[in-house]
């Protein structure tokens, strides 16, 4: 039920970018052990699996402690997770609040609220679970979630291109990842005719043979995030916390199927985004990792 590790020889690459998002530098060297990745995201079917396998509740799936959050409203502190909704139009791209609703609710199990469901959609990856949950699963799978260095390495696959493929977006016309087709966030034509997740392996694979690295979701590392890199920072490694801290946010690489180019050109290998640890979203995954 675990997904296939795919092998890595590890080694040193140049990672970050200078061409886009000022957190992206510098670009500087980084060299990684050999380890092994999963060849896709983990799935509905694979996170339910280990659910079944231990009765674990996500953090979207329990009350927020009030104590960690003062000054919100009761209503507020049940059971739930972000969701995002399309605008009826165009709006200011500055707020984000703008197509993101905190939905009583929302889990892994009902992605977008009570009215929603994961059925027919077991080999999608799975969304809502924040860093202590993609976390718990890897503990339980006995492997880890990388760091970010470790997750660049593997998406670039040897190459120095801007995109994961080379330096078109598009090459050839061909639709390389999940990412958002129209004008966000009011308009999405869909990739390949998936709105929102897409099944893993829906798109080509990288120069490793790995799956989703680009687009479809964002995933979790290891990596705290800085607003630019931190050369000097030390590797954290297996397996995260075990309680979320709301005031300390990781790094996610990837991009999702809500990156565009008017908003978020972050569905490259050296695209990284802040996010808290208890956070959970329909655009954010995980894939873990394993030592050779």
């Amino acid at each position: 039920m675990l997904t296939e590790l795919v092998e890595l020889d590890g080694g040193s690459f140049r990672m970050g970018s200078t061409q886009f998002y000022p957190e992206e530098a510098p670009v500087h060297s980084v060299t990684v052990a050999p380890f092994a990745v999963e060849r896709h995201p983990v799935t509905n079917a694979q996170f339910g699996a280990f659910v079944a396998d231990t009765g674990y509740r996500t953090v979207a799936e329990v009350a927020p402690d009030p104590a960690l959050f003062p000054g919100a409203a009761p209503e507020d502190l049940v059971p739930g997770a972000l969701v995002f909704r399309a605008t009826s139009g165009p709006v200011d791209l500055r707020d984000w609040r703008q197509w993101w609703a905190w939905t009583p609710g929302a889990s892994w199990r009902q992605p977008c609220g009570p009215d929603s469901s994961i059925e027919g959609r077991s080999e999608h990856p799975v969304v809502q679970v924040c860093y202590a949950d993609a976390a718990a699963y890897a503990r339980w799978a006995g492997r880890r979630l990388p760091s970010e260095g470790e997750w660049e390495f593997a998406a670039r696959a040897g190459s120095t291109a801007t995109y994961a493929w080379g330096e078109d977006p598009t090459p050839g016309g061909q639709l390389m990842a999940n990412t958002w087709q129209g004008s966000f966030p009011y308009r999405n034509d869909g990739a390949l005719g998936w709105s929102g997740t897409s099944p893993v392996g829906t798109f080509p694979p990288n120069g490793y043979g790995l799956l989703d690295m680009i687009g479809n979701v964002w995933e979790w590392t290891t990596t705290r995030f800085t607003g630019h890199h931190r050369v000097d920072t030390p590797i954290e490694s297996c397996c995260g916390p075990t309680a979320p801290d709301p005031q300390v946010s990781q790094a996610l690489k990837g991009g999702s199927h809500l990156c565009a180019p008017e908003y978020c050109l972050r569905y490259r290998p050296a695209a990284r985004s802040p996010q808290s640890q208890d956070s959970a979203t329909t655009h954010i995954g995980f894939r873990c990792v394993a030592n050779v």
